[in-house]
């Protein structure tokens, strides 16, 4: 019997690409290599900036990591990975993204030649956390107590240093922590009622830090009043207007007195709902809705102040600010319900209407109004305000700094290759090139400062014999004792861009298999599988 020939067995569908073993692991580190290098450029004081164009022509001019990477369009899975680093470093402590993810390139980098040396990517995984979790315990250790107001003064000027807001570091530090020390409840700090409004035209030393709220509205009536003073603010989050019905309703009118009356009677009603805000003591409202504009004549005759359509997250950051609470039906409106504010005034700010409620007592939500002469500069000066206001509420949770110039990344490589020689196995060289992975970081503030980083580094571990505070002066090409030149960061940015870079460096290393189906293959699949259907039908019938 004539043997049968024996049939493809086709698992996957057309178009699915699949790379399996070393090439997969070779493709993946060569994308973390890749995205560490691209961002690396941007790290410290000395860091340059990228230019990022879209598909529409819109620039954005940055050299923070995480906005760099959010703006480039990245296919690799391995890559991605490492954007998610960022991403998570951001959300968590808002700065040290960069840091992040250059570490994680450096560990795969690093991991490529232990796998050359055949040594299994479980054991390089399983050394690299090892080596994470001895380097916390390293950096626990160098960690100085203080939130004092100096020391937050220095950790946000060492956010914003090298970036667009070097010029005037200084008086958006203290802006930053003003701003940080006046939201802070019970020890903890809420960065979502420090609203920050970004407007050009003007200096960055133009910025400055409001005791409230700044709304991005204007008066809605002319005849109103563009100041208040002694304000009294009554938050409503439903319209001022008659309400129509729910249901369709159909009122017949059979004499022109009737629809008179009808008119008038809809009148009486806005006219009650302004009363109850003028007897209830209101000269400003905020209305999250809408306001009728026989609800505006009558506001105005009252010399109420009223905005409307205001977004529910400035409704919230009003109330935290100046203590009112915020009413869904006038009705209810009392005199307990109102906040105060020292001041309500509509300003002119680069051409648009905005108001401004200030001097409130004890305020929980603040605003920074940022200005910069141009777009471009006033969103980098945004983004940098970002990071130092996420540095300095870390700084004032924990209470723990570190010192920066590399300085403790130098200190923890020390201390781990001291704690690899007492580890017996593979996992000894996975801990050793955790350590040197580490160095990533001094190696690249000497190069992206025109220094020689081989020298540098010599340098910084010969110093680190005497003080573990000694880090690299990027502005003077020495080692400098950074504690005493105020450069400062917080204990939970370093700790978490180490525990992110390595638990994203073990993930990349643990994949040994790639399966991509390609958006045509899938499409060919669907429509092959439909065929198949039809077919099956037409049998039946």
């Amino acid at each position: 019997m004539a043997q049968q020939q024996q049939q493809p067995l086709i698992i996957l569908p057309e178009g699915t690409t699949r790379n399996r073993g070393r090439d997969a692991q070779r493709n993946n580190i060569l994308a973390g290599k890749v995205l560490a290098e691209t961002v690396r450029t941007t790290l410290g004081p000395k860091g340059m900036d990228k230019m990022l164009v879209d598909g529409l022509g819109d620039i954005v001019v940055t050299n923070d990591g995480v906005t760099i990477l959010k703006e480039m369009d990245i296919e690799h899975p391995a890559a991605k990975m490492l954007v998610d680093v960022a991403k998570t470093q951001e959300d968590e402590v808002g700065d040290g993204t960069t840091t992040a993810v250059i570490i994680a390139g450096e560990l795969l980098k690093k991991s490529e030649d232990l796998l050359d040396q055949e040594i299994h990517p479980t054991i390089i995984a399983l050394g690299y956390n090892q080596a994470a979790s001895k380097a916390i315990e390293l950096l626990d250790d160098i960690a100085i107590d203080a939130k004092d107001k100096d020391t937050l003064l220095k950790v946000a000027m060492t956010a914003m240093t090298g970036k667009g807001t070097e010029k005037a570091r200084e008086p958006l530090a203290e802006l930053i922590v003003d701003a940080v020390s006046q939201v802070v409840e019970d020890d903890k700090v809420n960065t979502e009622q420090i609203k920050i409004e970004s407007k050009d035209g003007a200096g960055i030393n133009d910025s400055e830090l409001v005791s409230g709220v700044i709304v991005d509205k204007e008066k809605v009536h002319p005849g109103m009043p563009s100041e208040v003073e002694g304000a009294k603010i009554a938050l409503v989050n439903s319209a001022i207007e008659v309400k129509e019905t729910e249901v369709d309703a159909e009122i017949r009118i059979t004499d022109p007195t009737q629809m008179q009356s009808f008119i008038e009677q809809e009148e009486e009603m806005i006219k009650e709902m302004v009363d109850k805000l003028v007897d209830a003591g209101a000269n400003v409202v905020f209305c999250q809705k809408g306001i009728d504009d026989l609800a505006q004549h009558y506001l105005s005759k009252a010399g109420i102040l009223a905005t409307r359509r205001v977004k529910k997250s400035d409704m919230e950051k009003l109330a935290k600010a100046t203590g009112a609470k915020i009413v869904t039906n006038v009705e209810d409106l009392t005199a307990e319900d109102l906040g105060d504010a020292g001041s309500v005034k509509e300003n002119k700010v680069a051409g648009d209407d905005m108001i401004f409620v200030k001097e409130c007592k004890d305020p929980k939500a603040v605003t920074l109004l940022l200005r910069g002469s141009t777009s471009h500069i006033v969103e980098e000066v945004e983004r940098a305000v970002e990071d130092a206001i996420g540095v300095v509420s870390s700084t004032v949770e924990d209470g723990k700094v570190v010192v920066g110039g590399g300085a403790p990344e130098v200190a923890i490589a020390k201390g781990l290759k001291d704690y690899a020689e007492t580890i017996s196995g593979r996992e000894q060289l996975a801990v050793t090139a955790f350590a040197e992975a580490l160095e990533v970081v001094p190696r690249t503030l000497a190069e992206n400062a025109g220094l020689d980083s081989i020298d540098s580094l010599v340098d910084l571990r010969a110093a680190h014999e005497d003080s573990l505070y000694m880090g690299l002066n990027v502005f003077e090409g020495g080692v400098t004792d950074m504690k005493e030149a105020g450069v400062i960061e917080p204990h939970r940015v370093k700790k978490q861009a180490i525990q992110s870079a390595a638990d994203a460096a073990e993930m990349i290393l643990r994949i040994d298999d790639v399966i991509a189906s390609s958006s045509e293959g899938a499409a060919a699949a669907q429509a092959q599988a439909g065929m198949g259907d039809m077919g099956g039908m037409g049998g039946m019938m």
